[in-house]
C-alpha cells in the first residue's frame, strides 16, 4: 500500500517528529474524518508500505532525519508558489528556506507543484508568468516534473475575501500552455492536477514510481488520476495559514499535537472501533 502524508495537512513541515516516531513504532492510527468513532490502524513497516508520498510547502524540518527512511521508497509533492504572507501566512521564506530544502531531496524524489494558481489585483497573469519563470530557473536540474492547478471554491474557503477573479476555460488553457513552454525550457515537464486545460493529467500519487501497477483511486475527484493510497493526516491541523486552504474548517483552531500520540488530531477516547487498514 502507498501511504499519503498528507493531502490533509503538512506533515513534513509541521509534524515530522510525530511522523518519525510513528515509523519507529511501526504503525499509525488515523481517525475517519466523517465518523469520529472509526479509527484505522496502518502498519508502517517496509514490507507493508510500498512507498510514501509526502505533500509539503517546506520539507526542511523533515530533512534533519531523512536518513531514517533509508528502508523505504518515497518522493515529495513540494509546493513552491510566489505568494507572499497575505496568501500563505506562515510559510517560511522561499529563497532562504523552502527552495534550499527542495534542492536537497534529489531529482527523482521531488516534484514541484505550482498550485493553486489564483488571479487577483496583486497576483496578476503577468505576475504568475514572471514568478513561474524565476522559480523554474531556480529549480532547473533539481527536478524534471511539475504540477499546476487553478484555485477551486471549496466549501469553507472564502475566495471573495482575497479578491479572486474567475478565469474562463480558454484563459486557463492559454496560461497553462505558457507555463508548460517555460517549464520545458528548463527541463521540466508540466502536468495538470485534475484540470482539463490541454496538459497531460498529473498522477500525483503514482504507483509506477514505486515499481507497482497502476490502480486508480476512485474515491478522488473525477478528473483525478491518482493511484490508491491511505492518507495518514488529519484535517484541521495545518498551521501554514494559506488563504485558499480546503483542509481547515468547522471552527478551526490551532491544534496541540503530542509527538508521541498514535494519531494526529483528537486523541482516542476509548469508544472507537479500530480496524487494520493494510
Amino acid at each position: 500500500m502507498i501511504v499519503s502524508a498528507s493531502r490533509r495537512t503538512d506533515i513534513p513541515a509541521l509534524f515530522s517528529e510525530w511522523f518519525y516516531n510513528r515509523v519507529k513504532a511501526g504503525f499509525v492510527l488515523l481517525r475517519n474524518p466523517y465518523n469520529f468513532h472509526q479509527v484505522g490502524r496502518v502498519t508502517l513497516t517496509p514490507d507493508k508500505v510500498k512507498g510514501f508520498v509526502f505533500w509539503t510547502k517546506n520539507a526542511a524540518p523533515m530533512l534533519l532525519r531523512i536518513h531514517e527512511l533509508e528502508s523505504f521508497k518515497y518522493y515529495f509533492q513540494f509546493t513552491i508558489t510566489a505568494y507572499e504572507k497575505d496568501i500563505e501566512r506562515n510559510v517560511p521564506n522561499k529563497q532562504e528556506v523552502v527552495i534550499p530544502a527542495f534542492k536537497k531531496l534529489g531529482t527523482e524524489k521531488v516534484i514541484w507543484r505550482y498550485d493553486p494558481i489564483l488571479i487577483n489585483e496583486r497576483y496578476t497573469w503577468d505576475y504568475h508568468i514572471r514568478a513561474f519563470t524565476k522559480i523554474a530557473e531556480e529549480l532547473e536540474g533539481f527536478t524534471h516534473k511539475a504540477v499546476m492547478s487553478y484555485v477551486d471554491a471549496y466549501r469553507g474557503v472564502n475566495l471573495t475575501a482575497i479578491g479572486v477573479k474567475q478565469m474562463t476555460l480558454e484563459q486557463q488553457r492559454e496560461m497553462a500552455q505558457q507555463l508548460a513552454e517555460i517549464a520545458m525550457k528548463h527541463g521540466i515537464k508540466l502536468t495538470a492536477c485534475a484540470e482539463n486545460v490541454g496538459l497531460p493529467f498529473a498522477r500525483c500519487i503514482d504507483a509506477t514510481m514505486f515499481g507497482l501497477k497502476k490502480s486508480k483511486d476512485n474515491s478522488q475527484r473525477g478528473l483525478c488520476t491518482c493511484d490508491e493510497s491511505i492518507d495518514i493526516g488529519a484535517y484541521n491541523t495545518c498551521t501554514n495559514g494559506c488563504a485558499y486552504c480546503y483542509a481547515n474548517h468547522y471552527g478551526y483552531k490551532k491544534p496541540i499535537i503530542d509527538p508521541n500520540c498514535d494519531l494526529l488530531g483528537d486523541p482516542l477516547t476509548g469508544n472507537e472501533k479500530i480496524k487494520q487498514r493494510n
